[in-house]
């Protein structure tokens, strides 16, 4: 089901930035004419033709040197080869070709993963195409030239790089296995919670590699029944930049997450819910995971009556766009409630793939709508004709109106709240979407 994860590499100032934000259909990176100012989001997701991809932008090349630019473009590469499907190589057919493309061009080559070459700012191709030439010299392929500022050759570039995705990419996989991402920051005690989960078992487990990352996938029976932890712990580089790092972990989580289906968040409840979580678990919330919030080394908090409610207040007000999300309090150390995680992985995941019958949802919406008229404006009621479930994972339904425009969030949030009534989904997202429908269609 996970979605292929595309990487751009290259050189500062050759239009990384400028050709995710041209794919990715909104402005989220900052683009500035100086070398290393990309400090937004990094990832996003991406449709082209029928295939969906997650494309990272590996950025975050600060150029005080030719030897510390090199350094760090070997560092991103590695980022880039570590975490990806398909690599954009992207160079600049302005400054042409230069040392630092060659030796990075040769790691990648080396790594086995497909790369396309981008060259970019070829804003008339009668004019650079001989120039593009020059970059059939890095030996990774045929060069497609691209002009990320005036959108020439994108077309072209994806489709050489969805000609790369494995057959069936987006398919449901024949493994059924429930895939758990443990994510959080550096330190929170994810790799402590999967020895402890592994020790309490008493398997043979085997680690094997992840199919398509260099995550280590962990199998662990339980009760008879297999669960695959995907740990994103101990997978961080040594960086220099602590900015580096937490991009370096960001990238790491939006590849774990991508591939499972309920991710557990991890929170250290000594130091307390941070913006840093907020961000990673922002992650899951976005593709629509389940989301268990697990707060870990609750054995070292002095407590008293009070502790366990005023402690979930904490973690609600800041992750307020989580209102659904499960807490647990555990303790990798003493193992403390670690067993009963299981049963809340299932709980979720049979949340995930719940079906509600069309005509049950309509009894709902037709009750609500009874209870709390639709917004109106000047004059002009919102009328809601239809509701039926498209998907699951996360449960998604289509809801048809008379005018979208008149369909406001606040009452988008009324109808989910009614249909988690009657049916809980406790422990994952719904997904919402607004069809107009004509009077006359009916």
């Amino acid at each position: 089901m996970s979605k292929p994860v595309v990487a751009i590499v290259g050189r500062p100032n050759v239009g990384k930035s400028t050709l995710f934000n041209v794919l990715a259909g909104e402005m989220i990176s900052i683009v500035k004419d100086t070398p290393g100012v990309t400090r937004d989001r990094i990832y996003a997701d991406v449709s082209w033709l029928d295939k969906e991809f997650t494309m990272i932008d590996t950025g975050g090349i600060e150029p005080e040197s030719k030897d510390i630019i090199l350094s760090q473009m070997r560092e991103q590469a590695q980022i880039a080869i570590d975490t990806a499907d398909v690599i954009i190589f992207i160079t600049d057919v302005r400054q042409g070709l230069v040392d630092a493309d060659s030796k990075v061009a040769d790691m990648l080559r080396r790594s086995g993963k497909p790369v396309v070459l981008a060259v970019n700012k070829v804003d008339s191709f009668e004019k650079f195409m001989p120039d593009v030439y020059e970059f059939y010299n890095l030996g990774i392929g045929d060069p497609v030239p691209v002009s990320a500022a005036s959108r020439l050759g994108l077309g072209d570039l994806l489709d050489e790089v969805i000609a790369y995705f494995p057959e069936g990419t987006g398919d449901v996989e024949e493994d059924e296995r429930p895939r758990i991402a443990i994510v959080g920051k550096p330190n929170v005690g994810k790799s402590s919670i999967i020895n402890k989960l592994l020790g309490e078992n008493r398997v043979i487990v085997s680690n094997v590699a992840g199919t398509t990352r260099d995550a280590i996938d962990t199998e662990i029976v339980h009760n008879g029944k297999e669960y695959v932890f995907i740990d994103t712990a101990g997978l961080r580089r040594k960086n220099k930049i602590k900015e580096e790092l937490e991009r370096y972990s960001i990238i790491r989580t939006v590849t774990a997450v991508e591939r499972a289906d309920v991710v557990l968040m991890v929170i250290d409840a000594v130091e307390g819910i941070t913006e840093q979580d907020a961000k990673i678990a922002g992650i899951a919330h976005d593709r629509g995971k389940g989301i268990i919030i697990v707060v870990n080394k609750w054995d070292a908090i002095e407590k008293n009556d009070k502790t366990t409610r005023e402690y979930e207040g904490k973690i609600r007000q800041v992750l307020s766009y989580l209102p659904y999300a499960e807490i647990m309090y555990v303790s990798a150390k003493t193992g403390q409630r670690l067993p009963k995680l299981y049963d809340m992985i299932d709980m979720v995941i049979e949340n995930q793939t719940l079906r509600i019958s069309t005509g049950v949802l309509n009894e709902i919406m037709t009750e609500a709508v009874a209870m709390q008229q639709p917004p109106s404006d000047k004059g002009k009621r919102l009328k809601l004709y239809y509701i039926t479930q498209v998907s699951v994972k996360p449960p998604t339904f289509i809801i048809f109106v008379n005018d979208k425009a008149l369909m406001h969030f606040s009452y988008t949030r009324y109808l989910e709240n009614k249909i988690r009534e009657a049916f809980g989904f406790r422990g994952t997202s719904l997904r919402f979407i607004i069809r107009e429908r004509k009077e006359k269609d009916q």
